[in-house]
């Protein structure tokens, strides 16, 4: 009798679980390292010029108390109404993703009692924002800022030297820009020149938008930078508030745009500049760059002197304050649209190939003798190809070559290639880095 054939066995498929691929949250975003490029040059020209002007970094939390914002920024806004990140925490504690940093610079004023430093007191700050706003070109849910703030001092100096520094930054930047600035007097005259606001545009409240509706009763200045259809003609005709100015705020603002003069700052008036937070008073102003695709640009920063904040939190009657912040996506995107060429800030002259395990060992130390002597160096441990690595170096223009393979370490030597002429000689490892340094100069 044949023997029974053995039955089949038949696997069952067991269908592959798919990984959901985590991915960014709306309105966040990756910075690349090639777009990290621009936001160190950006930082570079901060720190040095924040520095020249004497304004010491402050570095801020980035969660803080709702309740600093909601007295600060003020209700009424849209920052307060509808952009914060805020949430109750685990103390029961009602905080926020900080939406912007004049406010923590405030608080951190009166709290560590920096009124009893010389005055002003000159700080900048460089982070991350948040807002949930409606995600856009140059506008994200989490957004990086750098201010200046400058705290202590009523002198309209004080106003043109931010605006100036800002001026400087930017144009060190390579960026072309145009400030529009104006004053707004200060808070009494503001609820005289809001009545007659009011008036003027109840006249048209068929033809404003639901916004603009509720900005009517809440917060009528916000109907000056309204960018609802049809506001830029309503606004025309609209009563200025420079025509409600007292003598001081005049004098202050005149001032301030004589400075502004002197140092050949380009600037526009415009009268229905009121920037957007309730803190400002006197003079406000915002950046632009002059060249954009659009009927509207996008502003790469603004600010403007909040002599009633300091008080408005509990700190010392009075105290004057002046500053800025600009936002470093936007200044990115103006360097990128302006096609602004970035500086090479590191020429690579040497650069270290290795063959085999024995040479990446002994290479560690040769690498690091070149970067401890300042010499310019670059390497490719993760390749093994010597032909790969040599084609990495030509690419990012080194000078020399260094080679080294088991033979070398064996012998104590190393290898100098002239990228340029492809010469090559064997010199003592021991001597490399002078040998290298006379080749350079």
């Amino acid at each position: 009798m044949p023997p029974k054939k053995a039955a089949k066995k038949v696997e069952e498929e067991v269908p592959k679980k798919k990984i959901k691929v985590p991915q960014l949250l709306r309105g966040f975003r990756d910075i690349m390292p090639e777009e990290e490029l621009y936001w160190a040059r950006i930082e570079e020209v901060i720190t040095r010029i924040a520095q020249d002007y004497s304004f010491n970094r402050i570095r801020l939390p980035i969660l803080e108390q709702t309740s600093l914002f909601e007295r600060s920024v003020g209700k009424g806004t849209d920052i307060i109404d509808k952009e914060m990140f805020s949430f109750v925490d685990q103390s029961n504690n009602k905080v926020v993703l900080r939406p912007e940093a004049t406010a923590s610079v405030a608080r951190a004023y009166i709290e560590h009692g920096m009124i009893d430093r010389p005055q002003p007191v000159k700080m900048w700050y460089e982070g991350p924002m948040f807002r949930h706003d409606r995600p856009q070109a140059g506008r994200y849910r989490q957004f990086w800022q750098f201010g200046l703030e400058a705290v202590g001092s009523k002198e309209p100096i004080i106003d043109a030297q931010i605006i100036i520094m800002c001026h400087q930054i930017l144009k060190e930047l390579g960026l072309e820009v145009v400030f529009q600035i104006n004053s707004i007097g200060t808070p009494e005259i503001r609820r005289e020149y809001e009545m007659e606001l009011v008036a003027y545009f109840k006249q048209f409240r068929k033809q404003l938008s639901d916004i603009d509706k509720k900005r009517l009763t809440k917060n009528p200045l916000r109907l000056l930078d309204s960018k609802a259809e049809g506001m830029d003609e309503l606004k025309i005709d609209a009563p200025q508030i420079v025509d409600w100015l007292d003598d001081n705020s005049k004098e202050h603002f005149m001032k301030v745009l004589e400075y502004l003069d002197e140092m050949e700052v380009p600037y526009e008036l415009n009268p229905f500049l009121v920037r957007g937070l309730d803190y400002y008073n006197k003079t406000v102003f915002e950046i632009l760059p002059t060249k954009f695709e659009g009927k509207n640009a996008n502003a790469i920063g603004g600010g403007g002197r909040y002599d009633g904040l300091i008080e408005l939190l509990g700190g010392r009657e009075g105290t004057p304050a002046m500053g800025m912040a600009m936002g470093i996506e936007r200044i990115v995107l103006a360097m990128k649209h302006q096609e602004v060429e970035l500086p090479n800030t590191r020429q690579v002259q040497v650069f270290f190939c290795q063959l085999g395990d024995a040479a990446r060992r002994t290479g560690l130390r040769v690498f690091d003798n070149f970067r401890t002597q300042g010499i310019p160096i670059a390497e490719a441990f993760g390749k093994g190809s010597l032909k790969a690595q040599l084609e990495l170096a030509d690419k990012q223009g080194a000078r020399v070559a260094l080679i080294l393979g088991q033979k070398e370490v064996l012998d104590g030597t190393i290898i100098i290639r002239d990228m340029e002429s492809g010469g090559q000689e064997i010199v003592d490892s021991a001597k490399v880095v002078e040998i290298v340094k006379k080749m350079l100069k």
